[in-house]
Formats: C-alpha cells, structure tokens, sequence
C-alpha cells in the first residue's frame, strides 16, 4: 500500500500497489504492520456499508466526540464520491480546515480520516456504494455533525447537492456548537 499525506497531515489518501497478471490483480487493502508504521489507527471494531441511488448525494458532516471518538478508512466500492474531512480539534494548527478527495471504484483509493475530525461525501455518479471500516462502535450519545455548508468551513464541493436528509440539512453551525 502506498500512503499519501493530504494538505491536513493527519489525513491520508491510501492506495492499493496491484500484483497484476493474466487472471487480473491480486492487492492489500489493509495491514495492521503498514498502518502502525504510518502513524495511522490500526483498530478496526465495525464496518458499515452506505449505498446511494442517485448522484449529489450527500452525507455528513458527522463525527463522535469523547469518550468514543473514532478513526474512519473510508473506500468508494461503486461509483465515486468527492470525500471531506474537517479538522474539529480545538488546539490543532489546522483547526477548521478541510480536505477533499475523489475516491472511486475505478481508482480503489481510500481515506483514512483520524479522530477529531467531522467527515461526509457528495455522491459523484448514480448508485454509488460506500464501504467504511471504524476504530469504534457508533455512540448515537456522542455522534454528532455541523453543517456541509458552514461559511466556518467554505467547503467547494465538485457538484450540486441534489439528495439530503433532514438531519444534515439542519445539523448547527460551527459556531453554534
């Protein structure tokens, strides 16, 4: 696997290194050695799976405070999706800053997002798929989101926002928390 430092870090675009031949490829898409060695949460307690119809799609900005906060790898299974993931650390340097990636099936790249940070997607295609694995359990108690289009944060999405839920529509500004 290869690890890519983004603009925030802490944030880490990961992709796979194929073994190709006749059959097709062979690749890792996780090794506990290789995350250790990168810095990176090993701890792998869930795995959740969103599947979106339609393109402009979004989800989020969600994240779980303390006690349980969590470290998210996030990969694109069908389709693609520009993913986000703001710095909420209080004491970070980078405090309020956002990064964007297209993760994709084509490319099956994927993000790891560490604790601390708020995260979501816009859907970039039709019937995209969204496979995530969490360093903790959900805590609906501590899960909590600000708003995609925070002025805080001037998020420049790639596209319109088609398809919403309740919830993250209305989730409060960042000042508000």
């Amino acid at each position: 696997m290869e690890f890519r430092k983004t603009n925030l870090p802490e944030v880490v675009e990961i992709r796979i290194q194929p073994n190709v031949d006749e059959r097709g490829f062979f690749a890792r898409a996780w090794c506990q050695d290789e995350f250790v060695a990168n810095g990176l949460n090993p701890s792998l307690v869930q795995c959740s799976i969103s599947y979106n119809e339609h393109k402009g799609t979004l989800r989020g900005m969600h994240y779980q405070e303390d006690p349980f906060p969590e470290a998210k790898v996030v990969r694109c299974t069908a389709g693609s999706i520009y993913d986000v993931a703001i710095d909420l650390r209080k004491e970070s340097p980078t405090n309020r800053k956002w990064v964007g990636v297209v993760l994709s099936a084509q490319e099956r790249n994927m993000l790891y997002i560490p604790p601390g940070f708020a995260h979501g997607f816009l859907t970039l295609e039709e019937r995209t798929e969204i496979f995530y694995q969490m360093s903790e359990r959900y805590h609906p108690e501590v899960a909590h989101g600000v708003r995609w289009d925070d002025p805080a944060f001037q998020i420049d999405w790639p596209g319109e926002v088609c398809v919403i839920s309740e919830r993250d529509r209305t989730l409060p500004d960042f000042r508000e928390l």
